[in-house]
């Protein structure tokens, strides 16, 4: 998708110290493009007795889609064959939504994506035979009514690429926040204030897929209600925006 001389110009950004949020918004390359160019990765081993059709093109971005599947997500079967992956994304964010695109086309690249309207939120598709292979959390009903669990092959990227999960898991049933309060400074109310992180999600397998990945982080939590997980200590949150961000 992009020649030598692209590629040369990016990992050079990169290489004065500039991060790979702000290298991307100012080149128009996926973050996962170029983390990629950095790091050559090899292809993952196909397990026996669960073979697969095609392994993702890119793990990090793949890490990534793994997040927003796992949360607004969903892939249903097509009429001719195969399966349709489908994303939903909410209107209010066009970052989110090009982002989800980007994966999709990193992790399959001979996918055609397509952006399908409806009501307040747009529907990310591609169709390939490839995506129950790539996701076989794949199963009749509602994620938060059966078990859910990663396979071996995909912990693996998980574990090498735990902010792009935590990302893509924010980016689906997250949100960062600015919440207030009122401190007596000197004899003076004044109102604080303070960001924090909220992940939400009904499945209790889900919620602690993501835990454990904030754990591989170093990023402190605590449960805030039955299916809310905060982050809300100064270092954690400033770990959060360093690599997560607010959707945008």
């Amino acid at each position: 998708m992009y020649g030598m001389a692209t590629r040369k110009r990016a990992l050079s950004l990169v290489a004065q110290g500039r991060s790979l949020n702000s290298v991307s918004k100012e080149t128009g390359i996926s973050r996962y493009a170029i983390r990629s160019w950095q790091t050559r990765i090899e292809p993952l081993p196909r397990s026996a007795g669960a073979p697969i059709r095609d392994t993702p093109a890119d793990p990090a971005a793949y890490s990534y889609l793994l997040g927003l599947y796992l949360g607004d997500g969903c892939l249903s079967e097509h009429p001719h064959g195969g399966h349709q992956l489908r994303i939903a994304c909410a209107d209010a964010w066009p970052g989110l939504i090009e982002e989800c695109r980007t994966a999709i086309t990193e992790v399959l690249p001979q996918s055609k994506v397509c952006l399908l309207q409806r009501q307040g939120c747009v529907s990310v598709t591609s169709y390939s035979r490839s995506w129950p292979d790539l996701f076989p959390q794949h199963a009749p009903g509602k994620k938060h009514l059966r078990q859910i669990g990663l396979r071996p092959w995909q912990q693996r990227i998980v574990d090498e690429f735990p902010w792009e999960f935590i990302r893509g898991l924010v980016h689906s049933d997250g949100c960062r926040i600015t919440n207030w309060t009122t401190r007596l400074i000197g004899g003076v109310r004044k109102r604080y204030e303070y960001p924090r992180y909220f992940f939400t999600n009904k499945s209790e397998d889900i919620r602690h897929m993501f835990t454990d990945a904030l754990d591989s982080v170093g990023v402190a939590w605590k449960p805030s209600s039955a299916w809310n997980i905060s982050v809300a200590r100064r270092a954690s949150v400033a770990l959060m925006d360093a690599h997560v961000g607010p959707k945008y």
